[in-house]
């Protein structure tokens, strides 16, 4: 409250529990800050639906432990932790029971679910058991990195008739060297053998990815070689970002910070390239059946 005055009270994740409380202090008049442990932020209970009634995001993990040195996500909502997957399984139930047809699986990182709960990577044996929940007709994962795109996650993804031949998985460069600085595993040609590997096992799939433009220390060479790899890989989806320095992120330190509007022009460049790899994609998709959802309705009938 102090760097905004005009707030009544700041809250952090792990005093969530205390939300009703510190909210009745403060139309009381009783101004105050209150942040509790990160990891007392309860992951499980009961659901209130917010949104559409028929989807719903479905969170299985909490936190991060990839610490990428862009990302202040690590300090804001701690260490990775899983939620225990008969939990998840009791709260998909009651989302079929209440008419949501699509999940979509959500954590800062789902690939990584159950390592630390488990000792090893629980994603696809969750995803097959969501699968046979009745009432869910659509399954949808996001946030899979790629150092951990096991095949047990791909046959799953491959197989099971309810789990989208989708994946979103968050690359942010391709450089080698660019990699390095941001505390990403892996190189370029891992990255290309994984792509590959994940076309081949799930034929069609759609993939979507997000890139960071002017990184610290990115330079011209560097920017064209991850233009020429988006152009190469053909995403079928892509977000692509100018690069922001967060507060106390070791990469907000690094010398060689990018001009402002070489990071855009640069995220601008970028997104031209896949707005034209889209429009293609599209036109192949021109007098081909497709499933879909359907969100509303109006009755204008055009004459």
């Amino acid at each position: 409250t102090e760097e905004i005055p005009e707030a009544d009270m700041v809250v952090g994740i792990g005093s969530n529990g205390k939300i009703a409380k510190l909210i009745k202090d403060a139309l009381s008049g009783k101004v105050q800050n209150s942040y509790g442990e990160k990891f007392s932020l309860d992951l499980d209970g009961k659901r209130i639906l917010g949104g559409m009634p028929y989807t719903a995001y479905l969170k299985i993990a909490d936190g991060c432990d990839n610490c990428c040195t862009y990302c202040a996500i690590p300090q804001i909502r701690g260490r990775m932790r899983s939620r225990k997957i008969e939990n998840i399984l009791e709260e998909a139930r009651e989302l079929a029971k209440n008419g949501v047809s699509e999940l979509i699986v959500v954590a800062q990182d789902t690939t990584a679910y159950g390592i630390d709960l488990y000792g090893e990577y629980k994603l696809a044996e969750l995803l097959r058991e969501l699968c046979k929940i009745d009432g869910i007709h659509w399954i949808r994962t996001l946030y899979t990195y790629p150092d951990k795109l096991t095949d047990d996650l791909l046959y799953a993804i491959r197989d099971e008739e309810k789990l989208c031949k989708y994946l979103d998985i968050p690359l942010q460069h391709c450089s080698d060297e660019i990699l390095k600085r941001m505390n990403r595993k892996g190189t370029k040609a891992d990255i290309e053998k994984t792509l590959s590997h994940v076309r081949e096992i799930v034929p069609n799939i759609t993939i979507r990815t997000t890139f960071i433009t002017g990184f610290p220390g990115e330079t011209d060479e560097q920017f064209e070689e991850l233009a020429e790899f988006v152009k190469a890989q053909r995403f079928d989806r892509l977000g692509c970002f100018a690069y922001s320095a967060e507060e106390d992120t070791p990469a907000a330190t690094f010398e060689n910070q990018v001009p402002q509007q070489t990071k855009i022009d640069r995220a601008e460049c970028i997104m031209a390239d896949q707005l034209t790899i889209v429009g293609e994609k599209n036109a192949e998709k021109i007098d081909s059946d497709v499933e879909v959802l359907i969100e509303g309705y109006d009755n204008y009938i055009r004459c």
